[in-house]
């Protein structure tokens, strides 16, 4: 990789994202690297969108937060309390963090149907 140039409020992002995902990676195969990542970046994604709409829902009279239902009327995917990416990132550092990764996928895919079978798992059961 060509080393970036440092101009005038640029603090040199890319390069520092490069040696964090590089530390990631360590000695995992990019194309299996590449799942784990779209994996995250997906979880994080649904996450602040499930999190916005739960805010909403919890100021709302007559309106339950943990209703599915509530997400799907608003095209948005229901996340359970395991599978957030709040709980998952309290998690990050215990050794187990690789099966509750897992663990949350499969738990959104219970819930969100359109989505079975499509999201990334390391046991390869998909």
């Amino acid at each position: 990789m060509a080393k970036a140039k440092k101009t005038n409020g640029d603090l040199n992002f890319e390069a520092k994202l490069w040696q964090a995902a590089d530390k990631m990676r360590n000695n995992m195969d990019a194309a299996e690297y590449k799942h784990v990542v779209l994996g995250l970046i997906f979880l994080k994604y649904i996450s602040d969108a499930f999190i916005e709409l739960y805010e909403e829902l919890s100021r709302t009279k007559g309106a339950d937060p943990e209703d599915p239902d509530e997400y799907r009327g608003e095209n948005i995917f229901y996340v359970p309390k395991k599978a957030r990416w709040e709980f998952l990132q309290k998690n990050a550092k215990q050794p187990t963090i690789g099966k509750l990764i897992d663990d949350a996928m499969d738990e959104i895919e219970k819930d969100n149907q359109t989505l079975k079978g499509v999201l990334p798992s390391r046991a390869g059961s998909r």
